[in-house]
């Protein structure tokens, strides 16, 4: 006679577990689903050198996270320093910084061409 297994779903936050009962022992499988901190996430893949690779795994031990964590992060930081900014955004910046500096000059508005010409020579 084989041993009769019950499986109850138990939610959790970030998996679906699944608890089997023989009349021997409990064991439990998570079946993670690609939904975290409701983002939903899209797999890819990627291939590293040797070097990244064992590099990655050292500091993904040390840090307690996962190999797929640190590169999502390096991403996040690579967008958020390469983000273009638009146009209203650069015209309020730059409306912003009039009158901050001053060169001494009183006809740099006339003489700007020159000026500009003789900075890119030096």
């Amino acid at each position: 006679m084989s041993p009769t297994f019950h499986a109850f779903l138990i939610p959790r936050k970030l998996s679906t577990s699944f608890i089997f009962l023989d009349s021997h022992k409990a064991f439990c499988y998570h079946l993670i689903i690609s939904v975290i901190m409701e983002v939903i996430m899209v797999r890819t893949q990627i291939q590293l050198t040797e070097d990244q690779a064992k590099t990655l795994k050292r500091i993904s031990m040390s840090r307690h996270l996962s190999i797929a964590e640190l590169i999502r992060r390096a991403v996040d930081t690579m967008i958020k320093s390469s983000a273009v900014v638009d146009v209203e955004e650069r015209h309020k910046r730059a409306i912003e910084i009039l009158g901050k500096f001053s060169s001494g000059r009183r006809d740099v508005s006339e003489k700007h061409d020159l000026y500009l010409s003789d900075a890119y020579r030096k």
